[in-house]
């Protein structure tokens, strides 16, 4: 065979380097296809998903149904939260959606809602119909107002009632008293529970009675009527921070938040103590927390003293294992929040310096420095 020569080698490796290119760039041409062809899926996809969203949510904005002028009485109770107010206008076919409700006026930071008699339409948009409830007819002429501030007992709740309304804190303790009556309460509230009429029980209703500003009219001003407004008020409460109001787990969880609502002094606490309580009761280990002690001795101490934590009682958490029977003051939204939601931690330990700040460890020594430090 005739050997080839050095310039016929040189346009042989040519044309196989070209061959070579040329597949890549059919290679290459092929996988661009492939791309782009994903892309403008993508893009349809995205478009149309958009676009179906925006729909959703113009329609959810605009009239549910521009032709029906209609009048709708809406009664928006006293105390009424803004997602229950979202699903009183859902219920009375007033709106498409609770749930946009909610977000639009969070969104827009609307706030300002009165409670009143409103004649609404299904052809008012969402922005007049938060107009109307902010601007529309409102209960002015209350017969009495008061306010419960946070983590008062039921014993000092009453007589400040009495003071604003002149309905007298002894009908209160009586319907209290009066385990028929309890029980209805019971049948009737998803909140409550059996636990409240335990024997050992001092106070039925003790951390039910929401702490909250109510304005009251006229026909309103009695016992069974105002403990029924609290206690609705603490069941929209629970169920904003929970999602669920079932009776099962309430009595505990509002037993936390009072524990919570007596030891922390700010919100950045609590769900911090509220962690505290979780690790030591999944211990287990006893609370120790001193505003169970003075429940249990049925006033307000100064300073929990050693002898102090020596009463024989149910609340005394120096005494019993775990929770207390029930709760021991009547908790606000944030303690309740942070009841429901313990931060994940490994302390153990905290303690209240004077200087107003808290102090967190995970052990006893490490506590036992802490405390060293400011006696």
């Amino acid at each position: 065979m005739s050997e080839i020569s050095k310039e016929e080698k040189k346009r042989l490796k040519k044309e196989a380097h070209l061959r070579k290119v040329q597949e890549r760039k059919k290679e290459a041409g092929l996988v661009r296809k492939i791309v782009f062809s994903i892309i403008v899926l993508f893009i349809l996809i995205l478009g149309a998903v958009g676009f179906g969203s925006y729909q959703y949510v113009m329609g959810a904005l605009g009239p549910l149904d521009e032709e029906s002028s209609e009048a709708i009485e809406v009664e928006i109770p006293i105390g009424s939260t803004t997602d229950s107010i979202a699903e009183i206008l859902e219920e009375e076919e007033v709106i498409a959606s609770a749930t946009m409700f909610r977000y639009y006026v969070r969104l827009q930071s609307e706030d300002g809602f009165q409670a009143g008699q409103y004649e609404l339409s299904q052809d008012m948009t969402l922005d007049e119909i938060i107009v109307e409830l902010q601007e529309g007819t409102v209960y002015e002429d209350y017969a009495a107002s008061f306010t419960i501030p946070e983590g008062l007992w039921a014993e000092e709740i009453f007589p400040r009632i009495e003071e604003a309304t002149e309905v007298p804190a002894d009908d209160f303790e009586a319907l209290l008293e009066d385990d028929e009556y309890l029980q209805e309460l019971i049948e009737e509230y998803d909140i409550l529970s059996d636990n409240i009429l335990e024997e050992d029980i001092r106070v039925p209703l003790e951390g039910y009675l929401f702490p909250a500003r109510y304005d009251l009219m006229e026909e309103e001003l009695e016992a069974a009527s105002i403990i029924e407004t609290m206690l609705s008020r603490m069941q929209t409460e629970i169920e904003q921070a929970t999602g669920d109001p079932a009776s099962d787990n309430m009595h505990e969880l509002l037993t936390r938040a009072s524990i919570i609502e007596g030891e922390a002094r700010n919100d950045e606490e609590r769900h911090t103590i509220s962690g505290v309580i979780e690790n030591r009761i999944s211990i287990p280990m006893a609370l120790q927390m001193d505003p169970t002690v003075a429940y249990a001795h049925g006033e307000r101490l100064a300073r929990t003293m050693f002898g102090d934590t020596e009463i024989e009682s149910p609340y005394n958490t120096y005494h019993v294992q775990g929770l207390p029977i029930g709760p021991i003051n009547n908790p606000g939204a944030a303690s309740i929040q942070a009841a429901a939601e313990p931060e994940q931690h490994d302390y153990l330990y905290f303690y209240h310096s004077p200087d107003g700040e808290v102090h967190f460890n995970e052990t006893y020594e490490e506590h036992q420095a802490t405390v060293s430090e400011y006696q």
